[in-house]
């Protein structure tokens, strides 16, 4: 392997709310509580990775921070070039032109903004659930409603869309505006072709404006294959608002910078309208570097590097559970780096709550995450993108002092 993947990253100190934020209070979310004496943090909880970003983004960066003019600027053709050969590489897409991007400062950003273009305050949008907490936040926080159709476990353990229900929910409520995520996030579902366009076609039936959340869709677990939303048919293709981010592929959240995929002319316009009334819808001139850093043969190599590395990382992690930690279920993740414990027949056969469950795991350096904003209230949500080392002292810490 050519990247280094194993050595701990030194982050305390250096703008990092994962490891700074523990043991702290932070406005944002209720962030672990620092361990007991003895104990080192392993930080599992925010969605973001533990692992140096590509040499090529870091030189792309530097080599233009060397020039010392900073002043206005407009995103290059090589910008767009980069966007476009990325999703020919990465999923084979066809036909996608300049024109048809658009910056974002990010996902959540674009989510309000096609809110506003296409509902009304106290309308509802239907999202699945277990729910990425940013959108239940933007969306209700701006006087939408969620109306909220679970996932379920097929006879494998597989998390499913249940598309009768998605139907009904929308025809009962007039609802015309869907979240989709792909891959799931907190799940970990890498959605199937077939499913999706099954997802498509009630959309489609109900007439509805769809924004897919595909910003997980480079970190694809062995196995398995992201297939893009707008790909799945022509429909999909007009009637879907795409969103994409080097941002988790390559740890670059810190320097804000996501984009749409807009195919659809009339939903590009009403979109790009929305985005640009605040006037601060606007590229940082690093960010358009980093992801021209990111989107390279290197970038290419090293998240191919990176979802071997996350594989073994999260498969083991699975197996770990599903082996020492009686009464806590878990689906087998395909996409992304996240986990989502239920715990709830573990909590009632021990007479614990799930609180208590989350704290043990704190006092002991496991830094996970409250699954209860993900709507789940019995749920912990754990992030593997730590070097291997730390997965298996986290499974040996959890199995010693938490599940026994």
């Amino acid at each position: 392997m050519k990247y280094d993947f194993n050595t701990k990253l030194e982050r305390h100190g250096i703008d990092s709310i994962a490891v700074d934020a523990i043991g702290a209070e932070v406005s944002f979310a209720k962030a672990p509580e620092a361990p007991k004496e003895g104990f080192d943090a392993i930080p599992m909880w925010v969605a973001d990775m533990n692992f140096p970003t590509v040499p090529a983004i870091t030189e792309a960066v530097i080599r233009r921070a060397q020039h010392p003019a900073f002043g206005y600027f407009a995103p290059t053709k090589e910008y767009f070039d980069s966007i476009i050969r990325w999703h020919k590489l990465r999923n084979g897409v066809d036909g996608l032109t300049p024109e048809a991007i658009g910056y974002e400062n990010g996902v959540l950003g674009c989510v309000a903004s096609a809110m506003q273009a296409f509902t009304a305050p106290g309308e509802k949008f239907l999202m699945h659930s277990p729910t990425y907490i940013g959108f239940t936040h933007v969306l209700e926080d701006n006087g939408r409603v969620a109306e909220l159709s679970p996932l379920v476990k097929d006879a494998d353990g597989i998390w499913r869309m249940d598309y009768e229900d998605m139907d009904r929910r929308l025809k009962a409520n007039n609802i015309h505006f869907a979240i989709f995520c792909s891959p799931h996030n907190p799940c970990g579902r890498v959605w199937e072709r077939w499913e999706i366009e099954k997802a498509m076609e009630v959309y489609k039936a109900n007439d509805v404006v769809v924004v897919s959340d595909e910003i997980w869709s480079d970190i694809i677990l062995e196995g398995h294959k992201h297939i893009p939303t707008q790909s799945v048919s022509e429909d999909a293709r007009n009637r879907t608002i795409a969103v994409y981010a080097p941002s988790k592929t390559f740890n670059l959240a810190g320097l804000i910078g996501s984009y749409h995929i807009i195919y659809n002319k009339y939903l590009r316009d009403r979109v790009v309208r929305q985005s640009i009334c605040c006037h601060y819808n606007d590229m940082n001139v690093l960010s358009m570097h980093a992801l021209i850093g990111a989107y390279t043969d290197e970038g290419h190599q090293w998240a191919d590097e990176l979802c071997e590395v996350l594989s073994k990382n999260v498969y083991y992690a699975y197996d770990f559970v599903k082996e020492n930690f009686p009464g806590v279920e878990t689906a087998k993740p395909e996409g992304t780096y996240m986990m989502f414990l239920h715990c709830e027949e573990y909590c009632k056969k021990n007479g614990k709550t799930i609180d208590e469950v989350i704290k043990s795991g704190w006092d002991v350096g496991v830094a996970w995450q409250q699954g209860a904003p993900f709507h789940d209230p019995w749920a912990i949500r754990m992030n593997f993108a730590v070097p291997y080392e730390y997965v298996v002292k986290a499974m040996d810490r959890l199995k010693k002092y938490v599940f026994i």
